[in-house]
């Protein structure tokens, strides 16, 4: 983890844009290049779907090549914008921080250019930017939220988060919590602290649901399993003993014990139970997904999460899809800059193809001091500078700020 509070005093030009000294020239530059290669991605992409959606006569005089435009605009400045507030960051904070030549140069950046594609788009491009964990983490919080929310959820969801996370998590506004407590209508609805405690302290849940996630797993690899049982017999204990099995089980268990412990605990220190406890808890449970990383799984919840806002099932929060897709992208362009071998090998080479190569020209060697490997991947580059630009050298000893 890169120091915080540590800081660099190089220049945009000694650190950033290093093919050229100029801040107004370099992000002409990009905007340009990523101008042209935005409108060769969008170009083709929005004519096939037109095609395969048999668009009529009407739409390719006046629509097609006004959302290809707008598309194009998007992400022309994505890119362009993120090298402008990486030089305005380094004019108003006079130095580089850990943090400011990734996440917030690219925080403004994205937010901006989110704001410039249509509506319709903003959540699918959200959905793909948004770290697969993340994602998970950010749809069961809302999910839980919902769940101890009144008339936050019903039905089958209702039903299915009950099974996982037990009847003592039910929301005691619930008719069914009442049912299930046995509780009198005159009652605080305020619940027993020290009983949540022993309740959901207790490894029962993580158990039982990792062995659902078990059985769930082998009973999906049954009919494979037999059909190769009569050449080889050992397939058969394979069916117990895969490794994906464990996994399912790790990720369920874990997703229980985590949430019901956290509101366990947020509520001991509060002395309250709060629906708002459940945001926090399901945010932290979603890092169980760890453990089973699937995009299916992922990408269900969320578009019937989103389903439901669209249907007016759930609550909607303004402009919820533009920040998520900020704070992802930012995340990404953080990576990118301080940590490319751990940024998706498919996101890095697309950043490349939009800047035309300039991504990988900044002077990571300089920003190794931070300790996040940042040259890495990069091997033995070093930047060819002009020395009439150049404050600080690249082979003299710059003490962090």
């Amino acid at each position: 983890m890169a120091a915080l509070s540590k800081s660099l005093p190089h220049s945009c030009y000694e650190l950033g844009h290093t093919w050229n000294p100029s801040c107004t020239t370099s992000t002409l530059q990009v905007t340009a290049g990523a101008l042209e290669v935005s409108f060769k991605i969008y170009a083709p992409l929005y004519l096939i779907a037109a095609i395969l959606r048999r668009r009529k006569k009407d739409y390719y005089k006046k629509r097609l090549l006004p959302e290809i435009l707008q598309s194009t605009s998007f992400l022309t400045a994505n890119g362009g914008l993120y090298i402008a507030f990486f030089c305005i960051l380094r004019k108003l904070l006079g130095r580089f921080y850990s943090w400011s030549a990734g996440f917030g140069a690219a925080l403004p950046a994205s937010y901006i250019a989110i704001l410039i594609e249509r509506k319709s788009r903003r959540g699918l491009l959200t959905i793909y930017m948004a770290n697969l964990v993340l994602l998970f983490c950010l749809t069961a919080s809302l999910y839980m939220f919902f769940f101890r929310s009144k008339d936050g959820l019903n039905g089958f969801a209702f039903s299915a988060l009950k099974f996982i996370v037990g009847k003592e998590e039910i929301p005691t506004h619930s008719c069914l919590a009442e049912h299930t407590y046995g509780q009198d209508a005159n009652m605080d609805p305020g619940i027993d602290v020290a009983n949540t405690i022993k309740t959901t302290a207790s490894p029962t849940g993580f158990i039982r649901m990792f062995s659902v996630g078990y059985l769930i797993q082998c009973c999906l690899k049954v009919p494979s399993a037999f059909r190769q049982a009569f050449t080889k017999p050992s397939r058969l204990l394979w069916l117990f003993y895969n490794k994906e099995n464990f996994q399912l089980g790790a990720f369920l268990g874990s997703f229980v014990s985590i949430y019901k412990g956290t509101s366990c605990l947020l509520r001991w220190m509060r002395n309250l139970d709060d629906e708002l406890h459940a945001l926090i808890a399901g945010f932290l449970a979603g890092t169980s997904m760890f453990f089973y990383k699937s995009t299916t799984i992922s990408m269900y919840l969320f578009s019937k999460l989103v389903e439901g806002i669209e249907a007016g099932k759930f609550p909607y929060f303004p402009e919820a899809d533009t920040v998520i897709y900020a704070i992802s992208t930012a995340i990404c362009f953080q990576a990118a800059v301080m940590e490319v071998q751990n940024l998706r090998p498919s996101y890095w080479k697309f950043l490349l193809r939009l800047t035309k190569g300039r991504f990988a020209l900044m002077n990571r060697k300089v920003l190794d001091v931070f300790g996040t490997e940042a040259s890495k991947q990069f091997g033995d580059f070093t930047p060819k500078l002009d020395p009439r630009y150049v404050m600080y050298p690249i082979n003299m000893d710059v003490q962090l700020g």
